[in-house]
């Protein structure tokens, strides 16, 4: 197999976005548009991969890293100018390139490797990722022949009322043999009426020297969305949220309701699980077999275990285990590990903390920087008060222990093995195993007091 290449052009500045953030950095479903790109289209087997990059590529080479080359376009004068950034790099190398706009998030691997093999197959110098448009108002049209060979990409401006008809349309997506490309890319002309240097010109050049021109026309034309301004940005997210919601489903998940629900290309959802309306599963989530999530639960980056319930809450950077009952309302905050058969109830936060099989925190309480051993119950109200202002503690709560309601406990503290801790205690030293813990003042009666005191207010009246 020949070598492969690809040029992704990220150096538009994406006026119509109007955004200070950079175009091509917009997310869909959580991602940045051209980190979609780069993602899908490595997966063909390149060699190399440059992107084009221009006002504020600093971010995008943070973004994307090690995994392309870059090369600077300073000035915005088409897309022609742009691919000849990359000069340098690849213009003595022999094999095919893939040249892609950083803005089209939807093209998937599938249809990169197809193009790449028709390219190769059909020995062209050329070959234009066509598409048929339900409405083709905008772009440009490809012309073919009466062999149905591509005769000429004709823009709309420029179209005759014949050439309007076309449906199939130009994608903007392309393979190149890479030398020829180079070559073509010297001939291109800025003579036209926005004095820039376009790329689809490379097209005529090849056909004018008889070389061969072919197209690769994609079944499904949502998938060439460039996003351009915000509307097409909500319709990519559509697109592509519909598109991974079915693939789920067809592997054996029920999503309730596919038009709200979010759920990132990472993640990965065993059979059987259940995802309410208004759940977003994002990063390197895993959700295990029978788990069920939602209504109105985010989930990122954890793993969820089998028989889980997940409801109303939310979930960051932590490990949830089996059979585990979560929310309504509770926040799983970084660093958490729950047990299994755990229950994480309402209006309860968990930070950086381990709770152990079959432990209960049910209700209003806050556990940070804690260790809470097995068939452990905290009563509501429970504080793990782990920061002084500066540092933050450790505190731990051994196995079988009952911590009472609306107990604080003053870390660095131990609570012992089967040990209780009295309701409305303020634990500021260790509590032994199966001792109990009572911290707090002795109530005090004071009979007839509540009278005299609403006599001497009326009297001050």
């Amino acid at each position: 197999m020949s070598k492969r290449f690809a040029v992704i052009l990220a150096a538009g500045q994406g006026t119509r976005m109007k955004s200070k953030l950079y175009k091509v950095l917009h997310p869909v479903l959580g991602k940045p548009m051209v980190q979609h790109v780069l993602e899908q289209v490595k997966e063909v087997g390149l060699d190399e991969i440059v992107t084009v990059v221009g006002f504020g590529s600093d971010k995008v080479k943070e973004l994307l890293g090690e995994q392309t080359k870059f090369v600077i376009q300073e000035e915005q004068l088409g897309t022609g100018h742009a691919v000849i950034q990359a000069e340098e790099l690849l213009k003595d190398k022999k094999g095919t390139t893939i040249v892609v706009c950083g803005d089209t998030p939807l093209i998937t691997k599938e249809t990169f490797k197809n193009l790449c093999e028709h390219h190769e197959k059909e020995g062209a110098k050329a070959t234009i990722l066509t598409a048929q448009a339900p409405n083709p108002f905008g772009y440009g049209r490809v012309v073919r022949n009466d062999n149905n060979e591509v005769e000429r990409i004709v823009e709309q401006k420029d179209a005759n009322p014949n050439e309007l008809l076309i449906s199939e349309i130009n994608t903007g997506t392309y393979c190149f043999d890479n030398e020829a490309l180079f070559a073509a890319l010297k001939e291109v002309s800025n003579d036209n009426a926005q004095g820039e240097y376009y790329l689809p010109d490379v097209i005529e050049i090849l056909k004018n020297k008889s070389e061969k021109v072919t197209a690769f026309l994609t079944a499904n034309f949502d998938e060439t969305l460039g996003v351009n301004d915000r509307v097409a940005l909500a319709q990519a997210e559509k697109t592509m949220k519909l598109r991974i919601n079915e693939q789920h489903m067809r592997n054996g998940v029920t999503i309730i309701d596919p038009e709200n629900t979010y759920i990132s290309p990472e993640v990965l959802i065993e059979q059987d699980v259940i995802i309410y309306p208004g759940s977003i599963i994002s990063g390197d989530s895993i959700i295990k077999e029978n788990a069920i999530i939602g209504p109105n639960s985010e989930i990122k980056n954890c793993e969820v275990g089998k028989d889980t319930v997940i409801k109303q809450s939310v979930a960051t950077d932590s490990k949830i285990g089996e059979r585990v009952n979560v929310g309504p309302f509770a926040h799983i905050r970084p660093d958490a590990s729950i047990g299994d058969e755990a229950k994480v109830g309402n209006f309860v936060e968990i930070k950086k903390a381990s709770i152990g099989k079959s432990s209960k925190v049910s209700h209003l309480s806050y556990i940070g920087d804690a260790e809470v051993g097995n068939n452990v119950n905290i009563g509501c109200g429970t504080i793990t008060v782990n920061y002084d202002g500066k540092n933050k503690y450790l505190t731990t709560i051994e196995d079988d222990s009952f911590i009472g309601c609306n107990s604080n406990l003053i870390a660095p503290v131990k609570v012992g093995k089967g040990s209780y801790v009295a309701a409305g205690s303020t634990i500021t030293k260790d509590v032994p195993s199966d001792a109990l813990s009572v911290a707090r003042a002795r109530q005090t009666n004071k009979e007839g007091y509540a009278s005299r005191l609403k006599n001497k207010l009326k009297d001050k009246e």
